[in-house]
């Protein structure tokens, strides 16, 4: 049972890093692309957003051709700093952000265009910078929206198998995720380490779902 919280940690580690750099990349592209307009910003858009309806394992063919020992960022890596990716838990990071991207993405975007320009312009006639419209008005009034995005991000990274089993690969101790982990115990005939392991990610995913639930832009708090 040991390396079933051995799994749980570096599952968590996996999340929490890759809804971190979600945070950043997905609020940032989330902002530019629901106040830019340029053309092809919905090819764009749909470009972005494939990783949430690509198969994982195509998914993790592409990361492994871009990040694998003769790709073009993973070769370059290994040859001038000595940097191997692939079968890391830095590998496992890349795979879950890339696939729990979208839900950041989309839900930032919508939370933005949800945002009254007309504040935006008020902010603007008092002399406050782009940068200081950004943190003192668009993100507060974006915030229930982006957080629930963040919540769900957490909970598909924290559940991501396909991609990360492609890149990482299922090394106990150092890139079996929780769900690898659930995998190898059914195939080892584990069941008292998988029923475990299904029950913890089950409690946090549905923790996560109802915490992004009431945080959903429009929801009355239940009263009484």
């Amino acid at each position: 049972m040991t390396g079933a919280w051995v799994a749980l940690a570096l599952s968590l580690k996996v999340a929490g890093w890759a809804t971190a750099l979600n945070l950043v990349f997905g609020i940032g592209v989330g902002f530019a692309l629901a106040r830019l307009r340029f053309p092809g910003r919905d090819v764009v858009d749909a470009a972005l957003t494939l990783p949430m309806v690509m198969p994982p394992t195509v998914l993790g063919y592409y990361l492994l051709v871009v990040i694998g020992s003769q790709g073009p960022i993973g070769g370059w890596l290994l040859q001038h700093f000595g940097i191997r990716l692939i079968f890391s838990w830095q590998a496992a990071v890349i795979a879950a952000t890339l696939v729990a991207f979208p839900l950041v993405f989309k839900a930032a975007r919508a939370a933005f265009e949800n945002v009254d320009p007309q504040l935006e312009d008020a902010a603007r006639t008092l002399g406050i910078g782009e940068w200081g419209i950004f943190f003192r008005v668009s993100l507060p009034l974006a915030w229930r929206g982006i957080l629930a995005g963040l919540l769900l991000s957490f909970a598909r990274a924290l559940g991501e198998f396909g991609a990360t089993l492609m890149v990482a690969g299922s090394i106990a101790g150092k890139t079996q995720t929780l769900s690898i982990a659930v995998y190898e115990a059914v195939q080892a005939g584990q069941d008292d380490t998988a029923n475990f392991l299904v029950a913890v990610t089950s409690i946090a995913c549905i923790a996560v779902l109802l915490s992004a639930g009431r945080l959903a832009p429009g929801r009355v708090p239940a009263r009484g």
